[in-house]
């Protein structure tokens, strides 16, 4: 008997955003606010300093905070939300007539076992979806818990990012069983 191919569950979008000052992560949040709709759950900033990867581009005294946003998007999409978070970064960058990077933007998909990010820098780990970005498997989930992988990033083992996906997650899921719930009751 041949499997059936289903469609893609929707996924939740979650965006990182590291930024060194305050109005940068908050214009950032704006604009993605304007492209993405509304934020139904925001994290706490939290220094991003298990790594001075940004330094020479970004400064000193980096800050990382996320936002999970309310509609559910294709997983298919994340390559396409990469490109154009890459695209705003270099727009930020010129409304506030910087000379460096101000922000990264870090988009990923949340799904009911997973958490993925989107890349352009290839890895062994790292899946192509399209047009030069890459899937990159960042954590699991259990029932109630985050399971890391060898090639989780630093940042990510610390328990208030796990605490704030794993709430983004269990938000997620009741967006689930509301679609179910809908789905049911237009199917009968």
């Amino acid at each position: 008997m041949m499997a059936q191919v289903k469609p893609f569950a929707p996924a939740k979008l979650v965006i990182g955003v590291i930024y060194s000052e305050e109005r940068y992560g908050t214009g950032a949040e704006e604009r993605l606010v304007s492209l993405y709709g509304a934020v139904d759950l925001k994290s706490s900033a939290f220094p991003f300093n298990t790594t001075d990867y940004y330094e020479r581009q970004m400064g000193k005294n980096l800050h990382r905070l996320f936002l999970s946003f309310t509609t559910l998007i294709p997983p298919d999409s994340l390559s396409e939300i990469k490109a154009r978070t890459n695209s705003l970064e270099e727009e930020l960058r010129e409304a506030f007539s910087g000379k460096a990077r101000l922000v990264n933007l870090d988009p990923g998909i949340l799904t009911r076992s997973a958490l993925i990010m989107a890349t352009a820098k290839d890895f062994a780990h790292r899946v192509p979806l399209q047009r030069g970005i890459y899937g990159h498997l960042e954590i699991l989930f259990t029932k109630t818990a985050v399971r890391l992988l060898p090639w989780t990033y630093p940042d990510f083992r610390q328990q208030g990012y796990q605490n704030f996906l794993l709430e983004a997650r269990r938000i997620y899921l009741m967006q689930l069983r509301g679609l179910e719930r809908w789905d049911r009751r237009a199917e009968g």
